[in-house]
């Protein structure tokens, strides 16, 4: 099933396994028997069932367990995989000295999915991650959460947008366009609604923290930008703070409650990087 899951079909999972398709159909039809449920949807690509999600955690946490114990049988470093999710504006700042130290780890080969910071748990839902940093401070099931701290965001435009639209102290909310990562990235729009301002005003879309901060300083539209990624733009004037405000944006590692000594190194990495958030 997991390979099912990984490689988004029957036929694929197959090729990856090296058996035919007709034998991965079965095994997972065999479980599917054995539980009396479903466990995965027969869409393309393929996607577990409530239950099957269930399952799915719980063959990662057995993977992750016995590559455990492999590794401490041979005691040859052997690799293994460590699937996390983080958001992209936290993987473009604070987290990289994560990324420097995993570089240094034999035993571990880590794969990153970006995902929004408010929708990163349902992939640890769905049993695809072993952790994530997310805005959700309750814990998945099976999983324990600790706070990271809070990242700062400031509202931001090029000088010559801001003054296309009423300059700062006098802009025109409604109007000016507010840009969106992707479609889940609803943070330009909570912040209008704090201010009162109901209406939506047009969506330019540009996914990749580097990429939206780009798209800013060229004047496509205003965007939250975090602290972090600012650096001179204020200072030097290629961008303007469109508001006095600060949006604090809280975020929190959830990790699988496991015991894992990579999980746990990663955790403790993850949490020295963190310290620099507010």
């Amino acid at each position: 099933m997991v390979a099912v899951v990984d490689e988004g079909s029957f036929e694929a999972a197959a090729d990856e396994l090296h058996i035919s398709a007709s034998a991965v159909s079965q095994r997972v039809k065999a479980l599917e028997a054995h539980l009396g449920q479903m466990v995965v949807r027969r869409t393309l690509p393929c996607t577990p069932t409530p239950a099957g999600e269930a399952v799915l955690r719980m063959a990662r946490q057995v993977m992750l367990l016995t590559d455990e114990m492999y590794a401490g049988l041979a005691r040859d470093g052997a690799g293994g995989v460590l699937r996390i999710v983080v958001n992209a504006d936290s993987l473009a700042t604070w987290f990289r000295p994560v990324l420097r130290s995993a570089a240094g780890w034999e035993d571990v080969v880590l794969r990153v999915e970006v995902e929004d910071q408010a929708h990163s748990t349902a992939l640890l839902r769905r049993g695809d991650v072993v952790a994530a940093v997310t805005s959700t401070p309750t814990p998945v099931v099976g999983c324990r959460t600790v706070e990271l701290g809070r990242m700062p965001y400031r509202p931001v435009a090029s000088p010559e947008l801001a003054s296309h639209f009423g300059g700062v102290g006098n802009l025109d909310w409604e109007r000016i366009p507010a840009l969106r990562y992707n479609t889940k990235d609803d943070l330009q729009l909570d912040f209008l609604r704090s201010l009162g301002i109901e209406t939506t005003p047009p969506q330019p879309q540009v996914p990749g923290s580097e990429a939206f901060l780009a798209a800013v300083e060229a004047g496509l539209a205003w965007g939250l930008i975090p602290e972090a990624q600012l650096g001179d733009a204020l200072a030097t004037g290629r961008l303007v703070q469109l508001a006095d405000a600060v949006v604090p944006v809280p975020l929190h590692w959830q990790v699988w409650k496991v015991e894992s000594p990579r999980v746990e190194r990663l955790s403790a990495c993850v949490l020295d990087a963190a310290a620099v958030l507010g």
